[in-house]
């Protein structure tokens, strides 16, 4: 099988590629990635040279790439967003033209293609918030989003919708909770405080840290899309959850515990705009359906996290200097 990634340069599609890679040695994989901030190549350098790896600099809105593309392959996996709430609340345009325009362009040519299988990833936070009390996500909750970031992830989701009832499409979307593991982009919470610590510096916290997150650990959700690609029924949506809801003042003070650090080192700081209280998801479909769950806990994840972050200093620090996007320009430029 081939398979079209795109966004692999980032955390979860770097993640993926390395899972399906080491899972199917018959499959090949092309990534297209447009490197903005949050691609990094050094996120896939020990598998650059692979024979069924290639990776294609360019952006998913360009129509006539994106169908030289998509014609020799037999799925889709689109991993392409921009994804970070805070950048999106500053300035929404890119989040409107990559996670809406890309992927309408993306399904057009899936469509033109040959009806392509089409794998689309999306995020729980296309739901809205919930209230402490409230029951999980599930994949009939209506849409509620609060964020630019959320409602150009839930316009997505319903052009996806669309093409699979309009055009019959073969599409499935996945809407999963928050992702955490290696090569995550280190302006996110957990490898925010992790790294943070590591350099002696605060880590802060917004509002009073009571906002609820569920936690799925990067590996389980590369299976679980993974489930999704070979079984899921066409059409359907399926959340993905990682039985790890948690509020972040926990997360922060479990963090310091398992760096021997001191609670002096949070910082409370100013509420964002729109900050959304609680997630929750109910992975109760896929788990009957496709016989997937969770595997990895909450704090051996998280342990695994802080021993890779140790382990790969210098791939978070070349992030921090900005010096990680110059490796293309090291070693494509001349491919």
């Amino acid at each position: 099988m081939k398979l079209l990634i795109t966004g692999g340069a980032g955390f979860i599609g770097s993640n993926f590629i390395h899972y399906i890679l080491k899972k199917y040695p018959d499959y090949q994989i092309i990534n297209l990635d447009a490197l903005t901030y949050a691609g990094n190549l050094e996120n896939l350098k020990d598998i650059e040279n692979d024979s069924r790896y290639k990776f294609v600099k360019g952006d998913i809105c360009d129509k006539a790439l994106v169908n030289n593309l998509v014609k020799d392959v037999d799925v889709i996996v689109n991993f392409a967003a921009e994804s970070h709430v805070d950048r999106s609340i500053l300035d929404a345009e890119n989040f409107i033209r990559t996670n809406v325009l890309g992927t309408y362009n993306l399904l057009e040519t899936a469509k033109n293609n040959g009806n392509k299988r089409f794998h689309h990833i999306s995020t729980d936070e296309v739901f809205g918030h919930l209230e402490p009390n409230d029951p999980p996500f599930n994949e009939s909750t209506p849409y509620s989003p609060r964020s630019p970031y959320s409602a150009s992830k839930a316009s997505s989701d319903h052009l996806v919708r669309a093409y699979f009832n309009t055009y019959k499409l073969p599409i499935t979307i996945s809407n999963c909770s928050n992702n955490y593991g290696p090569y995550m982009f280190p302006e996110k919470l957990i490898p925010l405080f992790i790294t943070n610590l590591m350099e002696g510096r605060k880590v802060p916290v917004y509002g009073d840290g009571m906002n609820v997150r569920d936690w799925l650990y990067v590996e389980d959700h590369c299976e679980a899309i993974d489930s999704i690609i070979q079984k899921g029924k066409i059409g359907e949506t399926y959340c993905i959850g990682g039985n790890s809801e948690k509020p972040n003042i926990e997360i922060t003070k479990k963090i310091i515990e398992l760096m021997g650090k001191s609670e002096d080192s949070i910082e409370y700081v100013k509420d964002r705009p729109g900050h959304d209280r609680r997630y929750a998801i109910d992975f109760s479909k896929i788990k009957n359906e496709l016989g997937w769950e969770p595997k990895v806990s909450f704090e051996e994840g998280l342990r695994k996290t802080i021993d890779w972050y140790k382990t790969n200093e210098s791939w978070w620090k070349n992030i921090k200097s900005g010096d990680y996007q110059k490796y293309y320009e090291q070693n494509y430029s001349n491919r």
